[in-house]
């Protein structure tokens, strides 16, 4: 079985979409299936730069030009047995071809305030191409539900393969790697893109009302790119560290040093920071909102979503190291249920359906 998969995300984002990518190619190598054969699809030329109008010509010619043009006749030659479609671009494939597409969420039409015109207008046809789709592949049963919901997409055709964490027992094991200089000795963590929906202005009213009350958080320490042109929070804290885009190897230790992750997001449609952090057995913080009570399950700390929730809990674990290790303890077990070998094997369940 021949399948194509495309990977043009790799080339949009580092967020979790990417990591998604990268650790289910890293799922098949570990399967090492003679059955499967899988290539790679996708206009290598990155746009990871926010500069206009370089950018915008760069999403034109990949989103409305390449998938008719340079993929269709790739396709065309190659025929592969399935297209794995990650990017929900136009592919015109052949007819043999079959077509399997990952949805990750529906924030598009739950929030929609979050995003730009030409984002909405192209989820919007994405959506509809779902429905020629021979299988769908949900990153959580959250999101396969809202599929039914919002989209009218059957049952019959959404599979729910989970994501996995690209850390744990190696990344544990590493030793130290050189952090910036401003990382405090004790402090929170956060970790994800930098737009309204991971709610930031929430932890800092939790901060301003600890501050108002005369109680001391340890510092949160930011890890994550700020999507420009999306509003932002206003003036950061004097007493957060904006640490940027780090590595693999920088985010493992600062989730082992850190107190807890905070993760006040309003909706995920999975989550992978809460199993990036509980693999290396650091606490989580965070709402029983979206995908997330599905991803943590009863090893995380879980505060309504409130400045006054975030602000006791936060306090709480800070000053109860017995509870953080329970809490890490329970993450850890519950982390390794999830895998990125597993993660491909049911991926290939899903094309041997097809």
């Amino acid at each position: 079985m021949h399948v194509t998969i495309d990977t043009n995300p790799l080339y949009v984002t580092r967020a979790g979409v990417a990591r998604y990518i990268r650790g289910l190619l890293s799922g098949f190598n570990e399967l090492s299936s003679e059955a499967l054969t899988v290539s790679q699809l996708a206009w290598a030329v990155d746009s990871f730069s926010y500069t206009q109008p370089l950018r915008g010509m760069k999403t034109l010619y990949r989103e409305r030009i390449w998938p008719g043009t340079t993929a269709a006749r790739w396709l065309r030659t190659e025929q592969p047995d399935i297209l794995h479609i990650m990017s929900g671009l136009p592919f015109c494939r052949a007819t043999r071809t079959r077509a399997v597409a990952t949805l990750y969420d529906l924030a598009v039409i739950k929030h929609p305030e979050r995003f730009r015109r030409w984002h909405r207008h192209a989820a919007q046809d994405r959506f509809k191409r779902l429905h020629d789709m021979d299988r769908i592949i949900c990153i959580s049963q959250f999101t396969a539900d809202e599929a039914m919901a919002l989209l009218g997409l059957p049952a019959s055709r959404l599979e729910v393969v989970h994501l996995a964490s690209s850390f744990g027992d190696k990344s544990a094991k590493q030793g130290e790697v050189s952090l910036p200089d401003s990382i405090p000795a004790e402090f929170f963590l956060f970790v994800g893109s930098l737009e309204p929906g991971k709610n930031l202005t929430l932890l800092k009213q939790a901060y301003a009302r600890a501050a108002s009350e005369g109680h001391h958080l340890p510092p949160l320490v930011i890890v994550g790119e700020r999507w420009k042109g999306v509003p932002n929070e206003g003036t950061p804290r004097s007493d957060w560290i904006y640490a940027g885009i780090l590595s693999d190897a920088q985010l493992a230790q600062l989730y082992r040093k850190a107190l807890a992750l905070v993760f006040p997001s309003q909706y995920e449609g999975f989550g992978l920071p809460l199993l990036e952090a509980m693999s290396m057995g650091c606490p989580v913080i965070c709402s029983r909102v979206a995908s997330l009570p599905e991803v943590a399950g009863d090893a995380a700390c879980y505060a309504d979503a409130t400045a006054e929730a975030y602000r006791e809990s936060m306090a709480y674990l800070a000053a109860n190291a017995d509870v953080r290790e329970g809490l890490a303890a329970r993450g850890a077990e519950r982390a390794q249920r999830f895998s990125w070998t597993r993660c491909a094997a049911e991926t290939r369940a899903v094309y041997e359906m097809v």
